[in-house]
């Protein structure tokens, strides 16, 4: 099964399994962390939307997703935003070069096949000095993590990957460099990490 028929099927239940539990990460990553001089933001993975609610009103947002089910729920959550909906591949990205001046992924790189690929995407439409918000599952570098790796060839097929290693993804992508990384959920499976192109 392909991401985005299985993202097609998740559509009308993911708020039930993830609102509630990740409120209080994504606010904390997205009212501390943008700035406040109005910025052109790309939410990579912007799924139903969930971000959308604790994002400040002074940017511009583009936010990409693989299926329409996931846009058109998070079209419902603008509410106010100037937000424009694109359907596409976030390891493919439609966009120019330096195009925007920060970009949100929040669980988004534990869930595409090629997460290198995905964050020096990003990177690449984001100009020099552009923050990256990061907020998803890793383990950590040198972490053996057996049961995750165990149920990481079934459940990358359907939902989400178990086995991202962070620090191999920054070092894929030279011009990033790391500001912060922070636990947040399940004693630190979830980080909230801050990124800085250079």
């Amino acid at each position: 099964m392909s991401l985005k028929h299985s993202y097609s099927l998740i559509a009308p239940f993911y708020d039930v399994f993830l609102e509630a539990v990740t409120r209080a990460p994504r606010r904390k990553s997205l009212t501390s962390l943008l700035p406040n001089v109005p910025q052109d933001v790309f939410i990579n993975g912007v799924g139903t939307g969930l971000d959308l609610p604790h994002l400040p009103q002074q940017h511009r947002y583009v936010g990409l997703d693989l299926t329409p089910g996931m846009l058109r729920r998070s079209l419902r959550r603008r509410d106010g935003l100037h937000f424009r909906a694109v359907q596409g591949n976030a390891e493919r990205l439609p966009f120019a070069d330096e195009s925007f001046d920060a970009a949100i992924l929040h669980l988004i790189l534990a869930v595409v096949p090629d997460p290198a690929h995905c964050l020096a995407e990003t990177a690449r439409v984001l100009r020099p000095g552009g923050s990256i918000l990061v907020f998803d599952k890793f383990l950590r570098q040198g972490e053996r993590g057996l049961w995750k790796r165990a149920m990481n060839p079934l459940l990358r097929r359907v939902a989400t990957r178990l086995d991202v290693v962070f620090e191999e993804l920054l070092g894929a992508v030279p011009t990033l460099q790391l500001i912060s990384d922070e636990p947040t959920l399940a004693a630190g499976w979830f980080r909230l990490i801050r990124l800085r192109k250079g």
